[in-house]
């Protein structure tokens, strides 16, 4: 008889991994060997319990990020796979978790059957993609404009939230003629001149999230 996948949950929330075992047991084939409530606890649990995948949260509060923990995973040998499941599906996230080398990028209201078969083609080494992540890739290799750097969306991300240039500059630590020079570079690749219509032309495209 198969053994049954490793699978290892991380999230901050109770709740979802409570939902998500309960589900995931459902399945015989798929063995819940631990949780992770941060992101460090996740690369500490992916090296000591030798799961085959790894479901991972992108937000974890204070501290690192899911993505930050999915790159330090992959990068170790014979890593497991690790699926991102979110709520988020802006084009910039989607982009750093592929770039972290995540195995697939699923959202939260993907249907259970799915999830389970997503968890399944993780394992067996098979690319998953919720469809409107894929579509958002899709619609960047079709789109010539360029996209926004980290930095960039993250800058945008707060004049979305109402932050002041001067506001901007101390959250990030830059200065306040960086924070210019962002907006500016903003502009010029969205095709706007303001700060709402760059967060209007940003959000349409994905590439900041939505309120």
């Amino acid at each position: 008889m198969t053994a049954p996948l490793r699978l290892l949950l991380a999230d901050d929330h109770p709740v979802v991994r409570a939902g998500l075992r309960a589900l995931l047991a459902t399945d015989p084939g798929v063995d819940v060997v631990g949780e992770a409530t941060t992101a460090e606890d996740a690369v500490r649990l992916a090296g000591e319990l030798a799961p085959d995948v790894v479901l991972m949260d992108l937000q974890f509060g204070a501290g690192m990020s899911g993505l930050d923990a999915t790159a330090e995973i992959c990068a170790r040998p014979g890593a497991p796979r690790v699926l991102i499941l979110t709520t988020y599906d802006t084009e910039a996230d989607i982009l750093e978790a592929v770039a972290a080398g995540a195995a697939g990028y699923l959202l939260k209201d993907t249907p259970p059957e799915e999830l389970t078969a997503a968890v399944r083609n993780a394992a067996a080494g098979k690319s998953v993609l919720a469809p409107s992540v894929a579509g958002r890739l899709m619609s960047r290799m079709r789109d010539p404009l360029p996209s926004l750097t980290t930095r960039e969306a993250e800058v945008l991300g707060l004049v979305a939230d109402g932050l002041s240039n001067q506001q901007i500059s101390k959250k990030l630590f830059l200065s306040q003629a960086t924070v210019k020079s962002h907006l500016v570079h903003i502009y010029a690749k969205l095709g706007v001149d303001s700060r709402t219509s760059a967060v209007a032309a940003a959000r349409s495209r994905g590439l900041i999230r939505r309120g």
